[in-house]
């Protein structure tokens, strides 16, 4: 096989199915994906159930970054996608936008990273497709997912089902992921090494609703990070937000990183956290929960939803006042996912 991609490798022709068959089909192996088909046929036991899709485009520089890659990436954005609407998820799907020259090893690379990501979350990447772009007409690669899941019976969560009283939870430490990029994407270094936190929060979903089956709302803080997630809650529930800035949970070397290039924590991007509003009846239980998880262990109480100034994110800083969480105004990092 061709040491890179070629314009025939999304031509439709044998140069294709033999990149399908040596490169996507192993890694990626599973019962509903042997059927080859363009679309799978993927039964249930029920039909009396509810649904979450959701899709998703990663479009990252660089491929490769510390705590992971496009690929392993790719699953996760879209299973804690699903994740966040209740549902357990179950299958994926993974369109391939590849680069004229792109090393095979590179894309073997990536390919492999994902079905290992998968496997370990559980779902299976069911159906895909592949095309090639003219050299300079890309960025090596684009991957775009969808995500399929069905929703926990008796679990009704969404951005509109926030009610005042509700408890703020927040799963970890924040900004962890955009700095870990940018601090590759740049060549900067720092004393500690920076890793993103990219993970698949399902199984910590599953967690969390064990013992706070009526939580109001969860979100991952991807893009616009913790800032953007508050203010979108709040914006969609008509209720006021307030958090306590101190509980917040940061990792030093990413403080110590936001503070040198002026970056303010709350609005870095993320890729293996959670935020949920929970009712305060269940948030002890919650929290615990959270924090018993490995993936949960610096998970935190951050705040609550008030009725008072609806649409609104206030923070109590260090010193007793209270300033605006603000709507980040654009992307602080361009090609993050």
């Amino acid at each position: 096989m061709e040491n890179v991609i070629r314009l025939s490798h999304g031509a439709g022709g044998r140069m294709m199915n033999d990149l399908i068959r040596e490169v996507f089909a192993t890694p990626l192996d599973n019962p509903i994906l042997r059927q080859m088909a363009d679309a799978s046929a993927c039964n249930l036991q029920s039909a009396n159930l509810q649904f979450a899709i959701s899709t998703d485009s990663f479009v990252i520089n660089p491929l490769f970054f510390p705590g992971g890659d496009i690929g392993s990436l790719s699953v996760h954005g879209t299973v804690n996608d699903v994740a966040m609407a209740g549902a357990r998820p179950l299958w994926l799907t993974a369109g391939f936008i590849l680069e004229e020259g792109l090393e095979m090893g590179v894309l073997e690379r990536v390919v492999r990273s994902m079905g290992e990501a998968a496997r370990a979350a559980g779902v299976q990447v069911v159906a895909g497709d592949t095309k090639v772009v003219e050299r300079g007409h890309g960025d090596g690669i684009y991957i775009n997912t969808a995500g399929f899941g069905v929703v926990r019976e008796g679990v009704h969560v969404g951005p509109q089902e926030a009610r005042a009283g509700d408890v703020v939870l927040l799963s970890g430490t924040v900004g962890d992921h955009g700095i870990a990029v940018l601090s590759q994407r740049e060549g900067l270094r720092f004393e500690t090494d920076l890793l993103s936190d990219s993970a698949a929060l399902n199984g910590l979903v599953e967690a969390l609703l064990d013992v706070a089956p009526h939580t109001h709302c969860l979100r991952d803080p991807t893009r616009g990070g913790l800032a953007a997630v508050l203010n979108e809650l709040a914006a969609a529930s008509n209720v006021g937000v307030e958090i306590e800035e101190a509980a917040v949970p940061v990792r030093p070397a990413v403080a110590a990183a936001c503070e040198m290039l002026g970056f303010d924590p709350f609005t870095v991007a993320n890729e293996g956290k959670l935020v949920a509003f929970v009712p305060s009846g269940e948030a002890q239980a919650a929290l615990a929960a959270l924090r018993a998880h490995p993936l949960g262990q610096d998970a935190a109480r951050i705040g609550t939803v008030v009725a008072e100034h609806a649409g609104l994110v206030l923070a109590r800083t260090a010193i007793g006042g209270r300033r605006v969480v603000d709507m980040p105004l654009g992307e602080l990092l361009p090609r993050i996912c």
